[in-house]
């Protein structure tokens, strides 16, 4: 079966990321015990995970003319993503600064940067989106730029999957273009039933306790992911979401196990770029 061609309209962002004992609490100064940075972005991470779990994947985001937007767009290209179209605008590129605690929890700020430049596709990018078999996107670009990809992909029969995060009300011609909606129970609860019941298929994230699938016609599946010793939890939806959109053409039960294998192996190292290649997710689920 040959390798899926996704498309990801998303966020690339430089993560610059402190440990700490613990996360502290609002107004209070704690000692960190290290300092990092790296390739971040939900839409770059889910793209390289893609990449790595076997898809063709090809990159529509945007980065600033600062000093970090050439190693961000040099990561999509070292991990096999098509960073082509990846759009080069005036200013800073996008940065994510992250807390991680000694327990793998962790706390995100997100500044847009050049992500908020990306407000409507352009020809070649919609181009790009009708020419995949599956678009994937979050929330971490301009809400019309998000919509208007859905409504391309729709229309020329690509299938969507979102990623609604963070999450945010969803417009009513945005949530008729998803064919597969991907939330933690958080995500979950702050959208509310009514809006998921708008989708064909609901995958909830539960965290160390895995995922459940809500598909038609009643369909319920549920995987949980091969125990792993966390280090750091930042990245790890990421993976899930992008492994999942990989394997979607395996089916729904196989993608959810792949993508439970993936997002608890990326629990294992440090940093945002942290999700599995697709021998290791098939290591971990016992298979040669």
């Amino acid at each position: 079966m040959s390798a899926p061609r996704i498309t990801v309209l998303g966020s690339i962002n430089m993560d610059l990321v402190t440990t700490t004992p613990r996360l502290p609490a609002p107004g209070e100064t704690i000692l960190g015990h290290g300092f990092s940075t790296g390739p971040g972005g939900k839409g770059s991470n889910q793209a390289i995970a893609a990449a790595r779990a076997g898809a063709q994947v090809r990159f529509l985001g945007a980065v600033g003319d600062d000093a970090f937007a050439q190693e961000l767009r040099s990561a999509l290209v070292v991990a096999g993503v098509d960073a082509t179209l990846l759009r080069e605008t005036m200013g800073l590129s996008g940065v994510a600064v992250i807390s991680v605690d000694d327990s793998g929890e962790n706390s995100i700020v997100v500044v847009s940067g050049a992500n908020a430049a990306l407000c409507e596709p352009t020809d070649t990018e919609l181009a790009a989106i009708a020419d995949a078999d599956l678009l994937l996107s979050q929330l971490e670009l301009p809400l019309a730029a998000v919509t208007a990809g859905a409504r391309h992909a729709r229309a020329n029969g690509t299938t969507v999957i979102l990623n609604p995060s963070p999450a945010a009300p969803l417009p009513d011609q945005l949530i008729a273009c998803v064919d597969v909606l991907v939330v933690n129970e958080t995500e979950a609860a702050q959208l509310g039933a009514a809006t998921l019941a708008l989708v064909p298929d609901v995958v909830t994230t539960l965290g160390a306790r895995g995922a459940t699938l809500r598909g038609p016609g009643g369909l319920q599946l549920r995987s949980e992911p091969p125990a792993v010793e966390v280090v750091d939890t930042t990245g790890a939806g990421d993976a899930f979401a992008g492994t999942l959109a990989a394997s979607w053409h395996l089916g729904r039960e196989v993608a959810l196990a792949r993508a439970c294998a993936a997002g608890a192996l990326a629990t294992t190292r440090a940093g945002a770029g942290s999700a599995p290649t697709h021998a290791e997710v098939d290591a971990a689920l016992g298979r040669q």
